[in-house]
């Protein structure tokens, strides 16, 4: 049996993936942000008040890591939460003046993270890049949420 890790869309995704993440951390570390607070705050930004369990569905993470991911946020004074006003069970989250202060600059320093990574395509090829990768990745979803056939099955 022979591997070759070069033509390997799970090995090259990996390795696209962690330097996209170096990438991007180099650009918001300096506003105290890791990438998965970075993309948290930039989801909580978009819909004021989201509860975590749709954070969690929306940004395909576990609950443990989010509900980790928010403790630190809230720690660090990213965010607030208060109790949902209809589910006494539910908090919603909130972005403080601290997270809106550093907001821009982190979205320019994604931006820049993005840019450097496709700077070497075309429009047309970072277009279909970017396609192909959405078709990848729901393909991937349906096999792992068990949409597929168990090997033998018909």
């Amino acid at each position: 049996m022979e591997f070759d890790r070069t033509q390997s869309a799970g090995y090259l995704g990996n390795v696209m993936a962690r330097l996209l993440t170096r990438a991007l951390n180099m650009e918001i570390e300096p506003y105290g942000l890791a990438p998965a607070q970075f993309m948290t705050m930039v989801e909580i930004w978009r819909d004021p008040g989201v509860t975590q369990r749709l954070l969690v569905e929306r940004l395909g993470v576990e609950q443990g890591t989010m509900t980790n991911t928010l403790a630190r946020m809230e720690r660090d004074g990213f965010i607030i939460r208060r109790p949902h006003e209809t589910d006494g069970r539910a908090q919603t989250v909130h972005l403080t003046d601290k997270a809106r202060e550093i907001l821009e600059p982190t979205i320019l320093g994604a931006i820049r993270s993005n840019e450097a990574a496709l700077g070497c395509l075309t429009d047309a090829e970072r277009e279909q890049f970017l396609d192909l990768m959405q078709k990848v990745i729901e393909c991937l979803r349906t096999h792992v949420n068990g949409a597929h056939n168990s090997p033998g099955e018909s």
